[in-house]
């Protein structure tokens, strides 16, 4: 996993115990009392450099009795708190610092200090991601119902296309990924009215019995491109792709990044994907080496949820540009692009022509894909 976002519930959980801290305190308000969010960078003996979410450094001196408390990640309550010594401080840790701050306006002399282990975070964000993994369904955007509270997508499921309807409450989350990335913390908070027909969205919460139905607790979503073409240049050296999309039949040069998820579809699993969008179930599932994997029984998770094209992705060796020859097809999905930037691709599929030997101008091959595994999930910076 990459390193922990600077997720903005951290930053609320943070923010609530400080609260809860503050009043419990019996000691009166400080005049001029400070607090800080943010990571430890360096320690030395009692002070340490804190990494605040504002982008700032600020040092930070433990005052003689400071209080120090450790929050395990989703804690509100401080009766749940541990109090810990300055020892236990770790270079990584997410920390709530209150005090004062110096006259020289750079340091501060904290009398309170909540910290979020690094380890408790991860272990948290590793929680999550398998929450997702198990209980979340992806797809395209076909009907918005607001009144109803209700989206329509289309998901692709093991053998066909399905509709699933995502049901939502006054309790549903919403996040927006922003036009040039996927990041979890790139992502903004959104509304239900903010999504569109043609958007990828993802929904975690509880499913149905033939998951035709989910009762969304979170739902992320994100306005993408979807290119199928040919390859017609390769700059690995300013890591760019250039395709000749079979839609518009012009070219479309996207940037290759560190955050972008290439694959090679093995042979077998590309010819089960393009009977898939003939609408032909192949005979058994492809599994992600390329071999027939048995058919799930009708008590397996797998045959109650459909299959997921992403969970097969995830399991695939990487690719990388050097991979990718000239005339090769590739399926991209992409950022849309803020004005005057190159979209970044997301995720690329290599070995994608039986899929467009069936679809020659790519088109309904758009729910193939999802812009982000899995992996990423809630994080989307996962790839």
């Amino acid at each position: 996993m990459k390193n922990a976002a600077r997720s903005l519930r951290l930053v609320l959980w943070l923010a609530i115990a400080c609260t809860g801290l503050m009043a419990q305190s019996a000691s009166p308000a400080v005049p001029g009392a400070l607090k800080q969010v943010g990571s430890i960078r360096k320690i030395t003996g009692s002070e340490m450099t804190v990494a605040t979410d504002e982008g700032k450094e600020l040092g930070v001196k433990l005052q003689p009795g400071a209080r120090l408390l450790r929050l395990a990640p989703g804690q509100t309550d401080l009766k749940a708190a541990t109090a810990i010594l300055p020892g236990d401080l770790q270079v990584g840790d997410r920390v709530l610092v209150r005090g004062t701050l110096d006259a020289d306006g750079v340091s501060l002399d904290a009398t309170a200090v909540i910290v979020m282990k690094q380890q408790d975070i991860a272990a948290r964000k590793q929680q999550e991601m398998q929450d997702w993994q198990r209980r979340s369904v992806g797809g395209l955007v076909k009907q918005v119902d607001t009144q109803a509270g209700t989206v329509t997508i289309s998901v692709n499921a093991a053998g066909a296309s399905k509709t699933v309807v995502v049901t939502t409450t006054p309790k549903t989350t919403y996040k927006r990924y922003a036009p040039d990335s996927v990041k979890w913390e790139d992502a903004t908070a959104s509304r239900l009215d903010e999504i569109q027909p043609g958007d990828q969205l993802r929904a975690k919460g509880n499913k149905n019995e033939d998951g035709t139905q989910v009762a969304a607790e979170e739902i992320v979503s994100g306005t993408f491109r979807n290119i199928a073409g040919l390859v017609t240049a390769v700059d690995a050296a300013q890591g760019t792709l250039t395709v000749e999309d079979l839609a518009t039949k012009k070219p479309v040069t996207v940037r290759i990044t560190a955050d972008s998820q290439m694959k090679q579809l093995p042979a077998q699993m590309a010819q089960g994907l393009a009977m898939r969008l003939k609408g032909v179930p192949p005979p058994q599932a492809a599994s992600a080496s390329g071999s027939q994997a048995a058919p799930a029984s009708p008590a397996s998770p797998g045959a109650r949820q459909g299959g997921d094209l992403n969970r097969m992705l995830a399991r695939l060796p990487a690719a990388t540009l050097a991979d990718l020859q000239t005339g090769e097809a590739v399926m991209i999905v992409s950022t849309t692009g803020s004005a005057g930037q190159m979209p970044a691709a997301i995720t690329l599929l290599g070995g994608v022509e039986p899929i467009l030997a069936v679809s020659p101008s790519g088109r309904g091959t758009e729910s193939l894909l999802t812009p982000w595994s899995l992996a990423g999930a809630p994080g989307g910076d996962q790839q």
